[in-house]
């Protein structure tokens, strides 16, 4: 169950790259960090956890950086 949590989060990152749209790329990788973290925590892996959190802001924070016309 744990590995269908990791495989998961790769195929949801990897299909990001399909989307054109940069607001749905980024919501994608926002959902697919989220998967990671969760997998981090079942894992229990501090660097999974940090690295994926750190990507979750960043893909949140410039989605709504571009929905206000700023650029980061």
């Amino acid at each position: 169950m744990l590995d269908a949590i990791g495989w998961l989060a790769t195929a949801v990152f990897s299909a990001s790259y399909f989307f054109r749209s940069g607001a749905a790329l980024r919501r994608v990788q926002a959902a697919a960090a989220l998967l990671w973290i969760a997998y981090g925590f079942a894992i229990s892996s501090k660097p999974v956890i940090a690295a994926n959190t750190i990507v979750a802001l960043a893909a949140v924070g410039s989605a709504f950086a571009a929905r206000s016309g700023r650029r980061i």
